[in-house]
Parts: structure tokens; C-alpha cells; sequence
């Protein structure tokens, strides 16, 4: 009996050694057909099973992983702040009738809801103040490009955060040759050097210089006769967004205030008296595959400052920050046995080119993590996957991540044969298009499935 079983595991270990020189085999033509130099790939693919590398290419380069990197900052944010965890805003009084809004940076928190807020308020408070420490005031990751202040994916982010720090603005066509009319959605205070014409086509820029007016944006171009246009723009100060906002509600209200907002902490003299909350399990799925950045970097900083306050077993709040979500990550890091030694990440969303891993830290990190983040990542047909690799529905998850010259994607397969593997795909090339970066993650990923 001994002697069969001997003879079966050898079998089987030369079987699967042939698989893997197979696999590699295939992969590395696949790569060697494509137009993407060899030199900007990093590629790491181990069987889930066994923990070892089926595949290796420049997997300890140290690159950018663009938005793949929120597999790695959210998966240990979202464990400490756990699965009841509610974004909350909450309405707090004291005895002498002075009111508190506590900010809780709640991703999902709407001009609306702050209305409903305010409607608990007595027609005449002693004061309206805020307390904002919830998280710093650190808008930006570091690193972020400031060229990209006017991308929606991109908004500024902090304890301020109503109606996804992103304001509408609507362009609206006349005559042909003649300036369309824009303005705001809602009433903001901005500006609007309106340079478009009205014509056949839609063909426009909208810019915005912060040095000179943060609040005015140049607008040049057409736009077609047919229909308006509408543009989500970044808001540039959060803070005073959410004071216009809350000033509005409370005329709404007919409530008397003097709409000067200090900012306070509370303490034991106050009572609760509302909130509004959101679950986290919507923002689980925008941060995984929808990979909504300014969810991803709140969410960071919230569970840095819950951390931070576990830690030093203070019994009043942390204010979250980006470093103490780092030392919430490396410590999550050395309880897992995943060595950081060779990677730097300076924000939670990847956004920045300042942050650098391996492909071979990316797939030790979903072995080590034990495959909990499986079902959290999008299978093909959903979220940043909706039109990639149909065919693989259900025997893919993965994180996927564009930058300008970089594209990236990693997770799961199952193949054909019943085997199950971790992979990470990085491209950092400027000599391709982002369309032939991902074709070629395609060709390398239906290698696994199909040989693997």
C-alpha cells in the first residue's frame, strides 16, 4: 500500500511539474507575440494550493500598481472597522442649547440628508458649531498629479465629504455661433469664462487655474445644437461647500443662526440627539469594484484613526490620518507574515505614482490573506470588469488598475483542470496603448485558465 502511494504522489508531482513547464511555455509566447516590451512586464502566478510560483517575470521590479494597490490598503481598513460599521453624522446639544454636527466623512452623505439634520434643530439655537476631527484635512494623497484636479475620479476628500465632493454643471446651447449658457446644477458659487460657441459638433475643454481663480472655470470649444451637456467637476474647497450647504438647509428651515461655524470637539456635556449612517458594505463594493478612490481613501483614514486609538488605548477618538492607516497596515502586515520590506505606498487608492510594489508581494499578500477577499472582487461582468473576459464569469476575480502608461490587474482564476491561482499583471509602459496593455493581461490570464 505504502509503496502505491509512494508511486501515486510521484505521478502526481511529475504531472504537475510538466503542467508548470507547460504553462510557462505558453505564457512566455504569449508575451514574446506581443508588442509590449518585455522589459516594462511584471508578472506573478502561484497555484492558490501549494503557495508555489507557476510563473515569474521582473516579479520583485518594484513598479506602480494604479488601483490594484486597494486590494492591499482596504482589505486590513475594512477588518478594523469591521462588518457593522456605519458612516454616521450625528447631531449632538448641550444644556445651554448649543448644537454640534460630528462629521463622520461619510462617503454617501447628501445635501438632502443634511437637510433632514437640520430639521431636528429648534428654530433658535444658542450656536450651530462642527466638529471635523473625525479625519485631518489633508485633501490629496501624495503624489497626486494636480493637472488632474478636474477629473470626477479624483475629488478631494476629508471629514467635509456631501454629494461626492463632485458639483454638475450644465451647458446648455443657443443659437448657432452664439455662447451656450452654463451654470451650476445646484447654487454654488462659481465662475465661468465662457468662451464655447454653439455649433454642429461637441468639442470642448473646461480648465480651471487654482493658482490664479480655484473657483472659475475656462470653458472652450462647441457644443452641439441638439442638447445640453452636463459635467461633473471636482469641488475645490470641501469645508466650504459643506458650510454653504448646511447655511442653505437651516434658512430652508427658517431657523435663526448666525452661520458662522466654529469648529469644536464634543465631550461628556453633550447629548446625542440624531444621525444619519450608511452601511459599509456599499462601500466595500465601490472600493473593490467599482474602485471609487475617494471611498478607498477615506475609508483608510477612518480605520487608521480607530486604530490609532485601539492602540494607545485612549478612550476618546483618534483623528484619522494617512500615516495611521500605515502603521494599522504594516501592523496587519507583520500579523499575516507578509514582508513589506521591498514596497512603498504613500495613499490608499494607488492613485499616486509614488507608490511602489511587486508583483510578488501582491500575490504572497492574497495567499497569506487565505483567499478572503475572493468573493469581494468583481468576476468578469461586473464593476471595472463589465466588458472584459465574459467568458470567464465566475472562474475570475480581480482588482484591475489604469494610470497613464500603466495598467494592472490582479486576483484569482480557477482553470480548466480544477486548479485554483493567485496572479498579479503589471505594464508600465509608455510605448503602448492602455488597450494593448490590457489585451495583453487577457492573452496571459486565458493562458492560466486554459493551461493551467
Amino acid at each position: 500500500m505504502k509503496k502505491i502511494i509512494v508511486l501515486f504522489s510521484i505521478l502526481f508531482f511529475a504531472v504537475t511539474n510538466v503542467a508548470n513547464a507547460s504553462l510557462k511555455s505558453d505564457i512566455d509566447t504569449v508575451i514574446s507575440q506581443s508588442d509590449i516590451n518585455k522589459g516594462t512586464i511584471s508578472v506573478s502566478v502561484k497555484n492558490f494550493r501549494t503557495g508555489k510560483t507557476v510563473y515569474a517575470l521582473h516579479q520583485n521590479a518594484q513598479v506602480s500598481p494604479a488601483s490594484t494597490q486597494k486590494i492591499i490598503t482596504a482589505t486590513p481598513a475594512f477588518m478594523e472597522l469591521g462588518e457593522d460599521y456605519k458612516f454616521s453624522t450625528k447631531l449632538y446639544k448641550d444644556n445651554k442649547n448649543n448644537y454640534v454636527i460630528v462629521l463622520g466623512a461619510d462617503p454617501y452623505l447628501t445635501s438632502r440628508e443634511l437637510e433632514r439634520l437640520v430639521k431636528s434643530m429648534p428654530k433658535e439655537p444658542a450656536s450651530v458649531c462642527i466638529d471635523s476631527s473625525v479625519i485631518d484635512y489633508n485633501l490629496w494623497g501624495e503624489g497626486w498629479q494636480w493637472d488632474d484636479d478636474l477629473n470626477p475620479l479624483m475629488p478631494k476628500f476629508s471629514a467635509y465629504n456631501l454629494d461626492k465632493n463632485l458639483i454638475e454643471v450644465m451647458i446648455t446651447p443657443t443659437v448657432k455661433g452664439y455662447s451656450p449658457i452654463v451654470k451650476t446644477v445646484v447654487d454654488y458659487p462659481m465662475n465661468f469664462i465662457n468662451k464655447m460657441k454653439t455649433d454642429k459638433v461637441t468639442d470642448y475643454t473646461v480648465k480651471r487655474q487654482n493658482n490664479i481663480s480655484p473657483d472659475t472655470l475656462i470653458l472652450e470649444g462647441t457644443i452641439s445644437e441638439k442638447k445640453s451637456e452636463f459635467v461633473k467637476v471636482p469641488i475645490n474647497n470641501p469645508k466650504k461647500y459643506f458650510e454653504k450647504s448646511l447655511s442653505d438647509a437651516i434658512i430652508n428651515h427658517d431657523i435663526s443662526c448666525n452661520g458662522i461655524y466654529r469648529n469644536v470637539k464634543i465631550n461628556k456635556n453633550y447629548t446625542m440627539i440624531t444621525l444619519l449612517s450608511h452601511d459599509i458594505d456599499h462601500a466595500k463594493t465601490d472600493v473593490y469594484k467599482n474602485s471609487n478612490n475617494m471611498v478607498a481613501e477615506t475609508v483608510f483614514k477612518l480605520a487608521g484613526g480607530k486604530y490609532a486609538g485601539r492602540k494607545s488605548g485612549k478612550k476618546v477618538p483618534v483623528t484619522g490620518s494617512f500615516a495611521n492607516g500605515k502603521l494599522m497596515f504594516d501592523d496587519f502586515c507583520r500579523q499575516h507574515k507578509i514582508d513589506t520590506s521591498d514596497i512603498k505606498i504613500t495613499d490608499a487608492s494607488g492613485v499616486s505614482k509614488n507608490n511602489l510594489v511587486t508583483a510578488d508581494f501582491m500575490t504572497d499578500f492574497l495567499l497569506k490573506t487565505q483567499g478572503c477577499l475572493e468573493s469581494e472582487l468583481p468576476t468578469a461582468g461586473e464593476g471595472t470588469l463589465s466588458n472584459r473576459m465574459l467568458y470567464l464569469r465566475d472562474n475570475l476575480r480581480a482588482k484591475t488598475g489604469t494610470l497613464n502608461n500603466i495598467s494592472a490587474i490582479t486576483g484569482y482564476v480557477n482553470s480548466k483542470r480544477g486548479q485554483k491561482y493567485v496572479f498579479c499583471i503589471m505594464i508600465n509602459d509608455s510605448k503602448s496603448t492602455s488597450a494593448n496593455k490590457k489585451i495583453l493581461e487577457e492573452y496571459i490570464i486565458r493562458t492560466i485558465y486554459s493551461k493551467g
